[in-house]
């Protein structure tokens, strides 16, 4: 089997879809989705008390200003951290591993960050 040096940086594809996409959009059936019941079940009594311990650890360090950012933040972290979990399963593709995955989710916040310093 004779492959190029760069084939292990071409995205995955399976019968024609790529398989970033499944991988991407996998993760959003794993949160918890809201409802108008009094009582929850124990699965998203467990996401919603580790959303908000994640929240309070991210924006501890941080004065009231700062808390702007909480929302993002701790959405963008449980996104790569469920991302990177489904990594964890065989013969299954993390989309984290590109390099464009990786520049497209950190370079908004970045910039977002610096224009709101400079102000």
């Amino acid at each position: 089997m004779n492959l190029s040096f760069f084939d292990q940086f071409s995205s995955p594809s399976f019968l024609g879809i790529p398989l970033i996409l499944i991988s991407m959009t996998f993760p959003a059936l794993l949160l918890p989705s809201l409802d108008n019941r009094w009582i929850t079940n124990r699965l998203s009594t467990l996401q919603l008390w580790f959303i908000n311990l994640v929240t309070k650890q991210l924006m501890m360090p941080l004065d009231k200003k700062g808390h702007k950012w909480a929302l993002i933040l701790t959405s963008l972290m449980i996104f790569l951290l469920l991302i990177n979990l489904l990594g964890l399963l065989p013969y299954t593709f993390t989309p984290n591993t590109q390099l464009s995955m990786n520049l497209a989710l950190a370079f908004p916040l970045w910039l977002a960050t610096l224009l709101t310093g400079l102000q």
